[in-house]
C-alpha cells in the first residue's frame, strides 16, 4: 500500500543521501531548494505538504518495489532490517551541488560546506522561532567569487562548484531534460561537467532525477560487492574503476539487481554502514 505510513525519517535521512535536515526534539528540518520541509516522527507533515509528498516519493509503489528488490536475499534482510527507508526526490540543483562538495569528504564535512553557501547565498526561512536559509539558484550560486566558495570550506571543490553552478545557470546542464533522457545520456550529459564522475553523476541521477536503475559505486558499495557479490565484482577486474570499467560494471550490477538497483544500493549502503558503527 502507497502511503505515509511507510516512511521511517530516521531511516532515510541518516542514510548519506541528504545533508541539510536536522531534528529538533520529534521534528525533522530539511532545506531542498528554495523549501523548508518539517515533518514530525511517526511520519506526518507539517508544512509544505505537496513538496514534502514529492520529496519522500510518496507516489512510489512500495510493495512492488520491495518485492521486485526482495528477489535479492540479503536487499531483503537489509529492507526488513531498515523499513520505511526511502530514496529521496530532491531539488535537482541542490542535489548536483551536494555531490559535487561530496567529492573525497566525510558526511559532516558536506554538511557543514553545504550549511556555508546557504548562509552565504541562500533566502532566510523561519520556523518556530529559528532561522534557516534555503538553497541558492544557480544564478546566484553562479555569480558567486571564487574567494566566497572557499570561504565556505569548499577547498578544491569551490572551482567545481562555480563552474557547475554556470552550466545549470546557462542551460548547459538542463535539469528538466536529464529527468526524462535515458540513463546512458544522463550520466554522459553529467560527466561532462568538471568535477562530476560516474559515481557522483550516479547520486545526482538517482536522488534527483528518476533515474531508479542508478547504482552508485563508492568505496563502500565496492566493498558491498566484493564482500557479498564477487560474481559481480570480479566480472570486472583490477582494483582501478576507469569510466569504462564503472560502466561495465553497473551494467552487470543492473543485470542482477534489475530496475530498481537504486533501491537495492541504498539498503545494502545503510546495512553496511551500521554494521561498521559509521556515523551519520
Amino acid at each position: 500500500m502507497q502511503g505515509t505510513e511507510t516512511v521511517n525519517l530516521e531511516h532515510t535521512i541518516n542514510s548519506g543521501q541528504v545533508f541539510l535536515w536536522e531534528k529538533l526534539g520529534d521534528t525533522w528540518l530539511g532545506v531542498d531548494g528554495s523549501e523548508l520541509i518539517v515533518v514530525s516522527e511517526p511520519f506526518k507533515i507539517v508544512s509544505d505538504k505537496r513538496h514534502a509528498r514529492r520529496f519522500f516519493r510518496l507516489d512510489d509503489d512500495m510493495p512492488a518495489i520491495l518485492s521486485e528488490i526482495g528477489r535479492d536475499a540479503l536487499v531483503a534482510r537489509a529492507a526488513r532490517k531498515f523499513p520505511g527507508l526511502r530514496l529521496a526526490r530532491q531539488d535537482p540543483f541542490q542535489c548536483y551541488v551536494s555531490f559535487i562538495c561530496s567529492s573525497n569528504s566525510s558526511i559532516q564535512n558536506i554538511r557543514s560546506s553545504l550549511r556555508r553557501i546557504c548562509a552565504r547565498f541562500g533566502a532566510k526561512a523561519e520556523h518556530g522561532g529559528r532561522q534557516f536559509f534555503t538553497f541558492p539558484s544557480p544564478g546566484r550560486l553562479a555569480r558567486a567569487s571564487a574567494a566566497d566558495l572557499l570561504a565556505c570550506g569548499l577547498g578544491f571543490r569551490a572551482k567545481y562548484v562555480r563552474e557547475a553552478a554556470r552550466a545549470a545557470d546557462s542551460g548547459r546542464v538542463d535539469f528538466a531534460f536529464l529527468a526524462t533522457a535515458d540513463y546512458q545520456s544522463s550520466v554522459e550529459a553529467l560527466r561532462a561537467v568538471p568535477g562530476i564522475g560516474s559515481k557522483i553523476a550516479d547520486c545526482i541521477l538517482l536522488f534527483s532525477l528518476e533515474k531508479m536503475e542508478s547504482f552508485p559505486i563508492d568505496r563502500w558499495t565496492k566493498r558491498i560487492l566484493d564482500k557479498y557479490y564477487p560474481k559481480i565484482s570480479k566480472s570486472v577486474p583490477g582494483k582501478s574503476l576507469t569510466e569504462k570499467k564503472y560502466s561495465l560494471l553497473h551494467e552487470r550490477i543492473v543485470e542482477h539487481f534489475g530496475p530498481y538497483a537504486g533501491y537495492s544500493q541504498q539498503f545494502l549502503f545503510k546495512l553496511e554502514r551500521e554494521l561498521n558503527k559509521k556515523t551519520w
